[in-house]
């Protein structure tokens, strides 16, 4: 027999539930909070996850989340499109933006490298971040992601790839190297962006050190 009065609450407490971090009793909460707001604030509620669905779309650059083609980041004439950071998600873009200690321009990659979990580069959007930099223009790529071991492996393969798109031979290469560098190491070893407080962060990005492989 269920716990609940309603199937249908019940199948809206399953719902809620199933979302990273929300547990049955939170979800039984939010349910009964909803039901006591009005027909109109509900049905904004279940309309905006529905838009969210189905308007959102990637940046064809980048890959943040965007409404066009191109994110506002990828399209501001007033970011510095020379330097490209390199994070993992979605979040980590608006972690470091809301420091407000950087101005260039944002890679997600969507992920990190961990076999345990079946993902390997080709799973990652690591080819397009590599033509973007074969492009030339870029002076520098930040290596913004997680300080885990799956991100450290992740970091070393994007420096590599990057390494390799220009000969080994002494031919001169139509694009320069850039500058590859680290977030300073005041972000807590394990820890994740999104839960790094924004001055810890903003200093990362702003003390940021060179990557050496």
């Amino acid at each position: 027999m269920s716990d609940y009065p309603s199937i249908v609450l019940e199948q809206a407490v399953n719902q809620l539930a199933s979302l990273p971090g929300v547990g049955r009793r939170t979800a039984l909460r939010l349910v009964l909070h909803l039901l006591r707001q009005s027909d109109q604030d509900v049905e904004a509620f279940a309309s905006a996850f529905a838009r969210l669905k189905k308007e959102i779309i990637y940046c064809r650059v980048c890959h943040n989340i965007s409404d066009s083609e191109l994110c506002p980041i990828c399209s501001s004439t007033r970011r510095d499109h020379s330097t490209i950071c390199v994070v993992e998600n979605v979040q980590d873009v608006m972690s470091i933006e809301n420091t407000g200690q950087y101005n260039g321009v944002y890679h997600v990659l969507g992920g990190v490298i961990s076999p345990m979990e079946g993902i390997g580069p080709k799973e990652l959007e690591i080819d397009s971040l590599i033509e973007r930099i074969s492009k030339g223009d870029i002076a520098e790529v930040i290596l913004a992601l997680p300080t885990t071991m799956e991100g450290d492996t992740t970091n070393f393969y994007i420096y590599r790839r990057i390494q390799n798109v220009f000969p080994v031979t002494g031919n001169p290469s139509p694009v320069t190297l850039p500058k590859i560098s680290q977030i300073a190491r005041g972000v807590a070893v394990g820890n994740q962006l999104e839960y790094t407080d924004e001055i810890t962060l903003g200093r990362s990005i702003v003390n940021r050190t060179e990557f050496k492989g």
